[in-house]
Order: C-alpha cells, then sequence, then structure tokens
C-alpha cells in the first residue's frame, strides 16, 4: 500500500497505453482511486477511474504520480503536478538508452539520447522541487498485442509466414510483459528507496533466435526462420517501408540480433520486490487477429 497521505489516489499520465491499462487494472484491484489524464476523449467506465481531459489546471490535490506515456512529455505536465502538490513520481524510461546509444543508425542513437536527455531533465526538476523521483527503465515491453517489439515479430510471421534473421541471432534477449512493469511501478510508490533509477528485465534470458521461435509458437504457426546476409536485410527493410506497418524497421534491428541486451534486475528485486514471469506468451499477449484458434 501506497506510504503517504492521500494514500489512495494516484495520478495516471498516458492511462490509455498498454502499460497504462495494466497499471489501472492493479491500482483499482488494490482499493486505489486513480485520477487518468488523456489528450484525447475516453469513453470508459472503470471502476475507480477518473478521466481527465487535457490541457487543464488541477483542483485536486494528487501527491502520488506515475507516468508510464513517452518520458520526454512528462515536461509538459510539470506545473499541474506542481500546482497538484506532487511528493513522488515514478516514470517510465527505456533500457533503450544504453542499447541503441551507439547504433550504426543515427535516428536510434538519437532515440537513445532523448531517453537519456529526457531522464536528467526529469531528475533535476524533481530535485529541484523536492519531489521524490523513481525512474523505472524495462527491457523488451510486450502485451494486448500494442506493443512495437514482440507484436511487431508477430505481425511479420502472421503476413509473410516467415521470419529472417541475421547470422545466428544469438544475442540474448529480456522479453518482459507490461503487467511485470505496471506492478514495478506501483511497487515504488511505496519504496523506502527514492531518487534512483532500477532497469527491470523479463525472468529469463533468451536467444533472439529462440525468442523468435516462441513466438511462432504463441501463434499456433509452423515455425520457418530464414538465415539470411546483412546486405539482404538492408534490400528487404528498403522494400518493408512500402508498407505504413514496417516504415519504422531498422537495418540496426539485424545488427543488434547478435549482441546480448540484457540488464540486471537484483537492484529492483531488493527493493521493490520486483519480480518477472518467464517468456511464455498467451492469446491475450498477441494481436487477437493473428493467433489461432483451438
Amino acid at each position: 500500500m501506497i506510504n503517504n497521505d492521500n494514500v489512495n489516489k494516484v495520478a495516471v499520465i498516458g492511462a490509455t497505453s498498454f502499460v497504462g491499462e495494466r497499471l489501472l487494472t492493479l491500482l483499482t484491484n488494490t482499493g486505489c482511486h486513480v485520477t487518468a489524464f488523456s489528450r484525447q476523449p475516453v469513453n470508459a467506465n472503470k471502476l475507480g477511474v477518473e478521466w481527465r481531459h487535457l490541457p487543464l489546471t488541477s483542483d485536486s490535490i494528487l501527491i502520488n504520480w506515475v507516468c508510464v506515456a513517452p518520458i520526454w512529455v512528462l515536461p509538459d505536465y510539470f506545473s499541474l503536478m506542481e500546482a497538484s502538490g506532487v511528493k513522488r513520481l515514478v516514470v517510465l524510461s527505456s533500457t533503450t538508452r544504453f542499447t541503441k546509444v551507439d547504433s550504426t543508425d543515427p535516428d536510434e542513437q538519437a532515440l537513445a539520447l532523448q531517453f537519456a536527455e529526457a531522464e536528467a531533465r526529469v531528475q533535476a526538476w524533481s530535485e529541484s522541487h523536492g519531489v521524490e523521483w523513481v525512474i523505472i527503465r524495462p527491457t523488451l515491453i510486450y502485451d494486448l498485442g500494442r506493443d512495437k517489439n514482440i507484436s511487431e515479430i508477430a505481425y511479420f510471421i502472421n503476413r509473410f509466414g516467415f521470419f529472417p534473421l541475421f547470422g545466428k541471432a544469438s544475442g540474448l534477449r529480456q522479453p518482459i510483459h507490461a503487467e511485470d512493469v505496471a506492478s514495478a511501478c506501483i511497487s515504488a510508490l511505496s519504496a523506502p528507496f527514492t531518487n534512483r533509477a532500477y532497469n527491470i528485465s523479463g525472468g529469463e534470458a533468451l536467444t533472439y533466435r529462440n525468442m523468435v521461435a516462441v513466438i511462432f509458437a504463441a501463434l499456433g504457426r509452423r515455425q520457418c526462420i530464414l538465415t539470411v546476409p546483412l546486405w539482404v536485410f538492408r534490400i528487404a527493410m528498403t522494400i518493408l517501408r512500402i508498407f505504413p506497418r514496417f516504415r519504422l524497421w531498422k537495418v540496426g534491428m539485424a545488427e543488434r540480433m547478435n549482441r546480448d541486451m540484457v540488464f540486471d534486475h537484483s537492484e529492483a528485486e531488493r527493493d521493490l520486490g520486483f519480480k518477472a514471469r518467464r517468456f511464455d506468451p498467451i492469446v491475450d499477449d498477441l494481436p487477437a487477429c493473428f493467433t489461432k484458434k483451438h
């Protein structure tokens, strides 16, 4: 239970995201009253959730805030949080700030820098306003068929019936379920340790190739993995960008398939009681129209 004043009130930014959806469910299940902010009108009648349409000024005391929107949008809410009397702020970032910093793709380097600069800005503002902050950095998040990682692979498999891999694709990955990410955010609201960042990762490390094989199985599809050289990947990426769904796919994705991208989450286990499930996606985790009905 959140252990400061107004313990049952939590403000959430990014509540319409797939992590936000899991977060609202977990918060309301624990008896919290949630004030959820959205820039778009939301028609929802979830018990214990009050939707507020942005932009607005605060007329409530809301000292516990969680941001699961992109971290770089948070400065837009600084004045709103200050007016509400914020005391603790939990913010979702990403291990992308580390994994893409040396990418050969300038856009990916810029994304890593954007995460790092946004984290620094959040920390500076929080500390200058006496606000306790906790930053949560997850690895590959998946869930509800709405993520840009596992679900994108699933979409490709469903559309083309195969998946291309560069080389052995032996780099290790730790996919993490959105509900586990949301749970870590809630734990951070009452954690005794603040003004620090935590990396969180999935409950197992598996090679990129094995991760793709698990997705084939979850889709009920026969495994068809093609090993291709990097030059083929470059051509394929050029062609794929014709399709809006794959417009943001980068060659750097192939280059990282043989690189370990794993993060220790022992500090989160110690301070937040964090626990993560193994990568065993079910129907609800993937795009519903792709999964084979049994």
